[in-house]
């Protein structure tokens, strides 16, 4: 079993910065595929950003330029550099990890077994 945990989350204003962590546990394995994840009150949960085993990233449309994925040496912590927030990015973040390593990353939400609980992001105008 694998295990995410996600912090850092928190208040800020508009045109702040954050940086998100997550920590990969458990029987997690070096280069297993990670990504981020978030949802809005009232809207489905979307993809921000992910991270394949040799270290390449996609980001989604809303923050791509703003946002940063990047892993540690041993890549079992996940960060997520968030610049320029708006309040449209309010929402809960959540870290997921994918079963295996994989060429190439995805927003296929099923495609990803473990999940985390979440951390808050509030961004005010």
């Amino acid at each position: 079993q694998v295990q995410v945990v996600e912090s850092g989350g928190g208040s800020v204003q508009a045109g702040e910065s954050l940086t998100l962590s997550c920590v990969a546990s458990g029987n997690f394995k070096s280069g297993q595929c990670m990504g981020w994840f978030r949802q809005a009150p009232g809207d489905e949960r979307e993809g921000v950003a992910t991270i394949d085993s040799y270290g390449n990233t996609d980001y989604g449309r809303a923050v791509k330029g703003r946002f940063t994925v990047s892993q540690n040496n041993d890549k079992n912590i996940l960060y997520l550099q968030m610049s320029s927030l708006r309040p449209d990015d309010t929402a809960m973040y959540y870290c997921a990890a994918r079963r295996t390593l994989c060429a190439g990353g995805t927003f296929r939400q099923t495609e990803y077994t473990y999940w985390g609980q979440g951390t808050q992001v509030t961004v005010s105008s």
